[in-house]
């Protein structure tokens, strides 16, 4: 076993200072900038990424990301990083990020990317991180991490019998994504096309049934149905206590939800931050806009992160989270959201259409909590499987 640091194996940069790029060079369609709140748990988020054009992305080349790099946040959730893989096409490393690319004659890129992701790297670099309110590090830090490194023989074994668990995580999270898009589908369709089922149970607007104008959204919406404001419709939260950042653990009895890119952004025992309710709840971010509806007890987590639920049955938690993933703050700038997000106006159906949507999409809402926690053990499995198999407290047969 050869004891190096990242530094001795892996060539690290800072991504693009921000005067080197503004936030109105970004176009609709272009190359995607990863920022901090695009990385999850060893995957990127492209739900909501940036993208620079073409020229921006020929002056920026040198901040490129290709298939087996490692993109960490300088910031924020700065022990989990992204692994670069083929299908993510050319990307770039965005502002307020690290870049590590390992040398392939040093080690195998996608054995450190899985030893980075342990429990004890991943608390090192929190620990390591310098900032009092939001955790910070920076290339001298990340150089720093220690690693215990097998031969490549050894390494190689090793990802090859972790690539299996890996797909399997993989595999899960893309039934999750289409169930998710299942549910989008169909809010769009019955909420924004108005074709839910009427008495009939033929297409509402498609079949002539009676429409209304109104005179806040300029549109018709269906007869009977209205108009409110986010905040109208939302029910008092319990005030629990919130983990701030530096308290963050990798493994532990309640997952911490706040407002990153990730579900689930780390761990805590306190009992003291529980959040639970049979109905979930909608988690939003202050600064990030990103919305995730939970439905299984967690933790709050720091600063910035916003819990709401419904208190009304004709506007169930489920259909809330819907229609607030479709309200564009995107022109509010660098700013606190929720603000902008309590004034939005928004269609109140009647309680039959409701409840129905909420009793179709409740049912994947389940089968998605279901493969999550199955990811969950995976994950832990295979961090757990990681030393034993370079100590040799678990071999891999040829």
């Amino acid at each position: 076993m050869n004891r190096v640091v990242l530094g001795d194996i892996a060539e690290i940069i800072t991504g693009p200072f921000g005067s080197m790029l503004h936030k109105s060079d970004y176009v609709e369609e272009g190359f995607p900038l990863v920022m901090p709140q695009d990385i999850g748990d060893r995957i990127i988020n492209f739900d909501s990424i940036a993208q620079i054009s073409e020229i921006d992305a020929i002056r920026l080349e040198k901040y490129e990301a290709v298939e087996n790099d490692i993109i960490y946040a300088r910031r924020g959730d700065v022990e989990k990083h992204a692994f670069v893989v083929s299908e993510y096409g050319k990307i770039f490393c965005g502002t307020g990020c690290l870049r590590v690319r390992v040398n392939p004659e040093k080690a195998n890129p996608l054995f450190i990317s899985f030893y980075l992701s342990r429990p004890e790297c991943r608390e090192w670099i929190s620990k390591h991180a310098v900032g009092s309110n939001m955790p910070n590090i920076n290339t001298e830090i990340l150089s720093d991490v220690p690693i215990e490194l097998p031969d490549k023989a050894q390494q190689q074994k090793v990802v090859d019998f972790l690539s299996a668990t890996e797909r399997k995580i993989l595999h899960n999270r893309k039934i999750n994504d289409n169930l998710e898009q299942m549910a989008n589908q169909l809010y769009e369709y019955w909420f924004i096309q108005f074709q839910f089922p009427n008495n009939d149970n033929n297409p509402y607007k498609l079949s002539g049934s009676p429409m209304v104008y109104n005179s806040l959204l300029k549109i018709e919406i269906p007869e009977g149905w209205r108009v409110k404001t986010v905040a109208s419709l939302l029910d008092k939260v319990p005030n629990t206590l919130r983990v701030q950042n530096a308290e963050y653990k990798s493994s532990g009895n309640i997952p911490i939800v706040d407002q990153s890119a990730s579900l689930i952004a780390g761990y805590t025992d306190n009992i003291d931050a529980l959040l639970s309710d049979e109905h979930g709840y909608i988690v939003f971010g202050d600064h990030t806009r990103v919305v995730k509806y939970i439905r299984f007890p967690f933790a709050r987590g720091a600063d910035g992160t916003q819990i709401l639920k419904s208190s009304l049955s004709c506007m169930p938690t489920e259909l809330l989270y819907n229609t607030i993933t479709h309200i564009d703050l995107s022109n509010q700038g660098y700013a606190r959201h929720f603000k902008f997000l309590k004034d939005s106006l928004v269609i109140v159906p009647n309680d039959d259409i409701a409840q129905k949507f909420a009793v179709q999409v409740s049912i994947w809402h389940e089968q998605q909590k279901q493969l999550l926690f199955e990811n969950m053990k995976l994950s832990k499995l295979r961090d757990w499987l990681l030393p034993m198999l370079m100590n040799g407290q678990a071999t891999i047969d040829d």
